[in-house]
């Protein structure tokens, strides 16, 4: 039976910060995304390291095992998670991933913080529903008592790795049985920070001794001459050495691979067609030296507001920012047909190769959006085919690993656009290939 706890023992248990997890998992299911929910959560208290890094972990755990949370909800519940008032359906994945997911959480503080806070809330009526479904999951757990077994392989993929079920279904088309449990075991992997050194300010033994000297280790990354690896849980990165004085960046391995692609050099004229928030863009920039003329387009104001922030704090001159569709460049920029001696398209896309590091990437994207980002995606290669200069060299890239997106989408492109050849194309898959998210990049030149 559950005893009502008094503030200070409330305290111990850690209640704010289960708080603080629900309210982002209920920012989440309004519609905002989970790092920006996240941020807003943790400016709003005033946690240690340790408790933020607890947070964290329950809010985009819970979040990333959605479906799995939704599953014991509906073994041990007498009403199907899909019909639980959203609130209650939050509070009790808050609960339930710390009993099911979490080795260090004890299951009474579990239990415990989660009444409550339904106490202390709207959901104070269902309290005992709350403390009942979760002391269900202990005695569960206890007894080594697992869901039940889905009959289909795609449902069980799902259940296992809580991924939608069409999801889990494509990664079997796409890579087979093995492969599939290997991808979808990656996209529930805490991922490592990966940096970027600027070279344009600083170099790579010195930020590394810069974040030691903070008592932050960090780690060379093959095959990324400026890249280092920091593991997760280490503080807010804003507040780390060198990062106000531009001396690096926050970007994935994979996408360190990216901008070099295009060979930028000295005083050329670059396009990057969908630029913001700009990491490729500065990418670029510090390949030039910061010598050459970019044009950085996206549609968003926010999101080049964001730009502009990083490349003034990274010390950058080269980049000129347009606020427009890539799609109407031709005709708002008609001088730039043949213009640009490197353009790089990196194209809005579903981003299913980023889920380990946007847990809530993968409850957002449907069937039908891919259908809407493929005939997107065309469109912008068609539409910025024109401003490429003959010679020139045209770099598409995604974060996605849906092949209609990528290699098909590239191949569709050729067909339709003579006087273009592919140089190279490359699909990473996380788990398979590296331990950074899963992108594709093809080389067009012209």
């Amino acid at each position: 039976m559950f005893i009502p706890l008094s503030p200070d023992s409330a305290n111990q248990c850690g209640l704010k910060t289960r708080k603080a997890a629900w309210e982002v998992l209920q920012a989440v299911a309004a519609g905002a995304y989970a790092d920006a929910a996240l941020d807003r959560t943790l400016r709003k208290y005033s946690f240690g390291k340790l408790d933020r890094g607890l947070v964290t972990e329950i809010a985009f755990g819970a979040i990333r095992k959605r479906y799995l949370l939704d599953c014991w909800i509906d073994f041990l519940g007498k009403i199907p998670a899909c019909r639980q008032p959203p609130l209650l359906r939050w509070l009790l994945h808050v609960g339930l991933y710390q009993i099911i997911c979490m080795e260090r959480i004890p299951a009474a503080a579990a239990v415990n913080t989660a009444v409550e806070m339904a106490k202390m809330s709207k959901l104070k009526r269902l309290a005992p529903v709350v403390n009942g479904l979760l002391r269900s999951a202990i005695r569960s757990k206890g007894k080594g008592i697992d869901l039940p077994v889905k009959e289909k392989q795609e449902e069980m993929l799902a259940q296992c790795h809580s991924l939608p079920v069409w999801l889990a279904e494509k990664l079997l088309l796409w890579q087979g049985d093995r492969k599939a449990e290997k991808i979808a075991k990656a996209f529930n992997e805490t991922p490592f920070i990966d940096i970027r050194v600027n070279r344009l300010r600083a170099n790579l033994e010195m930020v590394r001794s810069e974040l030691l000297a903070s008592g932050i280790e960090s780690f060379l990354i093959k095959d990324c001459p400026y890249g280092l690896q920091v593991p997760s849980g280490a503080g807010d990165l804003r507040g780390w050495p060198g990062y106000k004085e531009g001396f690096w960046s926050v970007q994935d391995r994979a996408a360190q691979c990216i901008s070099p692609l295009l060979l930028p050099k000295r005083g050329e004229r670059v396009l990057d067609a969908c630029a913001a928030p700009g990491g490729k863009t500065t990418h670029l920039a510090e390949l030039m030296e910061d010598k050459g003329e970019i044009w950085a387009v996206d549609r968003s104001h926010d999101r080049m507001k964001r730009l502009k922030d990083n490349s003034v704090r990274m010390g950058i001159n080269s980049v000129k920012l347009l606020v427009a569709d890539a799609c109407d460049l031709l005709k708002e920029k008609p001088a730039w047909r043949n213009y640009f001696q490197k353009i790089l398209v990196d194209a809005p896309c579903s981003g299913l190769g980023t889920l380990a590091r946007n847990p809530d990437a993968r409850w957002r994207v449907s069937l039908e959006d891919l259908e809407e980002l493929i005939d997107l995606q065309a469109h912008l290669l068609d539409s910025l085919a024109p401003l490429l200069s003959p010679g020139g060299r045209l770099v598409y890239s995604t974060c996605t690993i849906n092949p209609e997106e990528n290699l098909s989408q590239v191949n569709q492109f050729l067909s339709n656009h003579s006087g273009f050849t592919l140089q190279y194309e490359k699909q990473i898959w996380p788990g398979i290939d590296n331990a950074g998210d899963g992108f594709f990049s093809a080389v067009i030149d012209r």
